[in-house]
């Protein structure tokens, strides 16, 4: 293929590389086993449950995958946007949050974000995924600097919970 016939084909590659980095790919769920972005819609009300791990008790959604809050947030108010709702998916809902297991529902609450999706928050605090855990128990997040401050699990009473897995006599998540 000539030079010239190529430049449409890495122009097209260029534009989807720059869409999915900025989270318009799509609803950053579908399929494909992702969790949810600050894109993507909710289909329901979220759900936050307690489950015991090596580091303590904390927060998990509806499919058991961790909850963090970042210290940089203020009651009722995130902080994270931009590259940081793509690593760190708020937790989003469609309706009133609902407690699963050990949560205790009167800390749950919703705040709107800049981009008009209701997120969920816990204590005050707004809830969120991190990318970088594949597995419901995995903990990759816990304590680790990104963006400006720190990323903890949170605890059923609202707490962030500071310890890290290695902390611990057992490694990793639950």
């Amino acid at each position: 293929m000539s030079p010239l016939r190529r430049v449409p084909f890495v122009l097209a590659g260029m534009f989807l590389l720059v869409a999915v980095a900025a989270g318009c790919g799509g609803d950053g769920g579908g399929d494909t086993g992702e969790q949810p972005r600050a894109t993507g819609s909710p289909q329901g009300p979220a759900t936050v449950a307690v489950r015991s791990t090596g580091i303590g008790d904390i927060l998990v959604d509806a499919d058991g995958r961790t909850l963090y809050l970042f210290a940089s947030d203020r009651e009722g108010e995130s902080t994270c946007y931009d590259a940081c709702a793509v690593a760190w998916p708020p937790l989003l809902t469609q309706g009133d949050p609902e407690a699963g297991e050990g949560a205790r529902e009167p800390l749950l609450g919703t705040m709107v974000r800049e981009d008009g999706q209701t997120a969920v928050t816990y204590d005050g605090q707004p809830l969120y995924h991190y990318q970088g855990d594949d597995e419901p128990g995995d903990l990759e997040g816990q304590g680790i600097q990104q963006f400006g401050a720190r990323w903890y699990v949170v605890g059923p009473d609202g707490e962030r919970i500071t310890a890290t897995p290695q902390d611990r006599e057992t490694p990793g998540g639950y």
